[in-house]
């Protein structure tokens, strides 16, 4: 365990005359995704030595969650690999091999991903009717014409008419509503589907952006989200042999897993300070360890000690100079109040609570023998009576109404005879809360029902992620929510206390984490690179504090 005390342990690092110190900076990373990881391994690499990751939950990962069943390896988390020229992530696993036995259809083109681009998707009717091909291709180049509007806002600097509402959601339903309702060629029974698929397809979109509806999704910020050229990419073994290549250089012992943060105290010495010049017109000659109580630090106030105190849910205290906070902003926007004294700032308690996020949750669904077709790479939920509705939010025991999909997870020889579904928003806490057998049965009524088959039986094994649920994650990842901007991950990714605190030390709390990234929030090149970010900040910080050191003057 660490000790509350100020360390006096020497070096001669270079590192450590910046704050003109005796010793190396104390930094202290708060979680074990890849942003944590990424800056830590940056950290260790160049020089810093003192440096400690405290993650929450039992593993390293984060939102990263492979899980080995029988010979398969699902993802509960993170999945593809989004794009490869430049992605830190992609480069990462291609250069160690993690590629290899990708096969071509595993290498996605599509803007809506799939588990691979071999075969169709059945597009499959409340009714048990299968929408005939050519009528899903037609509306699918209506859509993706219309989602290609959607970027121009943005883009474009296109103005955003007040119709709308700022809304992707609305925008998309009233502009596809419209072409959809004044094409002469097509019948009212035509029409109804068309209509009845573009709520299947929002709903698709809901669990990309993971939001709650794209009614929530900002349509003049939507274009800001930059995909990188390249495909996407299936690792085979699993997506923990990326976080796994990013923690084998880091030594165990800087690593404290089961170790939930409860307050981060940042300016500590600071309001040290204070409590001690006002102790000391008023209390002269007492006793200076009345500042003492519990396990809290305890310092001559003379030497005025770390400017940070991590205190975490053990009661245990640790000393730090820089603490990188990589916590989701689902967790932040849960516990932002008790996490930080003093409370943060205005400015980036508005980001939090602007900044959207939500749940998008999967449902593996795991058969002895497959009754699809060899090729349905998916099956498409379209519910016919919700052609017309506005906004699809359901009871709670309707929470299945909120599936849209179920992939084929491919190639058979490595996943055996599994589908993959797909829930996001309330609804997916919903199914959370429910137990495996009725997310069985339930998925099971769907299926016959969806494909007029009464004949499938209930899958013999269930997994499915619960990501809203878990309390160190508080959701899938992040999104533009309207009223929030890409100034919004700026304010979120500022350090503490702002550069015209000058009296405090700098860089005391930095913030990382996909939802701090401007261009790449929602993804883990996003995350990754975003660790990097931090601790090159706090690198490059004591490298210009030695230069000015090695250059000064001889008195």
């Amino acid at each position: 365990m660490q000790s509350c005390e100020i360390s006096s342990d020497s070096t001669d690092d270079p590192l450590s005359s910046g704050l003109r110190t005796h010793r190396q900076p104390r930094i202290v990373v708060i979680g074990a995704g890849l942003a944590g990881l990424a800056a830590t391994k940056i950290l260790l690499k160049n020089g810093f030595t003192d440096v400690t990751v405290l993650e929450a939950s039992d593993h390293i990962g984060g939102r990263v969650h492979s899980v080995q069943l029988g010979k398969a390896t699902l993802e509960l988390g993170a999945t593809w690999i989004h794009g490869a020229n430049g992605n830190p992530v992609y480069h990462l696993a291609e250069d160690n091999g993690l590629l290899e036995h990708t096969t071509d259809g595993e290498r996605s083109e599509g803007r809506i991903s799939l588990y691979t681009k071999n075969g169709v998707a059945h597009y499959q009717t409340n009714a048990g009717r299968r929408i005939p091909k050519d009528l899903v291709e037609e509306f699918s180049d209506l859509y993706n014409e219309v989602y290609e509007l959607t970027q121009e806002f943005f883009q474009n600097g296109k103005p955003v008419c007040a119709e709308s509402q700022n809304s992707v959601g609305v925008f998309t339903r009233d502009v596809v509503r419209k072409k959809i309702m004044l094409d002469p060629d097509d019948h009212e029974c035509t029409k109804k589907l068309k209509l009845s698929m573009l709520q299947q397809y929002l709903k698709v979109e809901s669990c990309e952006s993971s939001s709650p509806s794209m009614d929530e999704v900002s349509l003049s910020e939507f274009g800001e989200w930059t995909e990188i050229p390249g495909a996407h990419y299936v690792i085979p073994e699993g997506f923990m042999k990326v976080v796994e290549l990013l923690a084998q250089d880091i030594p165990s012992s800087t690593l404290s897993l089961s170790k939930p943060v409860r307050c981060i105290h940042w300016n500590y010495s600071a309001k040290h300070q204070e409590a001690i010049a006002q102790s000391s017109h008023t209390h002269q000659g007492n006793n200076h360890n009345e500042y003492n109580h519990g396990c809290q630090p305890h310092e001559d106030p003379l030497i005025f000690g770390p400017p940070i105190y991590v205190e975490c849910e053990d009661e245990e205290w640790i000393p730090a100079d820089h603490v990188i906070v990589t916590s989701s902003l689902g967790v932040l926007k849960q516990n932002h109040e008790a996490m930080f004294s003093p409370s943060l700032p205005e400015e980036k308690v508005l980001a939090i609570e602007k900044l959207g996020i939500s749940t998008t949750d999967k449902i593996f669904l795991e058969y002895e023998e497959p009754f699809w077709s060899p090729e349905c790479n998916s099956i498409q939920f379209v519910w016919e009576d919700e052609a017309q509705l506005e906004q699809l939010v359901y009871p709670e025991e309707l929470w299945y109404k909120k599936i849209c999909s179920f992939d084929v997870l491919y190639p058979p020889e490595r996943y055996g005879y599994m589908l993959s579904g797909w829930i996001c928003g309330q609804e997916a806490l919903h199914m959370e809360r429910c137990d495996d057998e009725t997310v069985a049965e339930t998925c099971t009524e769907l299926l016959r029902r969806f494909t007029g088959n009464p004949n499938i039986p209930k899958p013999w094994r269930v997994l499915r992620s619960s990501w809203g649920s878990n309390p160190f994650i508080r959701g899938s990842y992040s999104f533009t929510r309207v009223g929030s901007s890409g100034e919004d991950c700026e304010r979120l990714a500022m350090p503490l206390p702002y550069a015209n605190s000058t009296k405090a030390p700098p860089l005391q709390v930095l913030f990382a984490g996909e939802a701090t990234h401007r261009k790449y929030y929602s993804t883990t090149h996003g995350a990754l690179l975003s660790g990097q970010r931090e601790a090159t900040r706090v690198i490059e910080m004591y490298q210009d504090f030695h230069r000015a050191e090695t250059t000064k003057p001889n008195m």
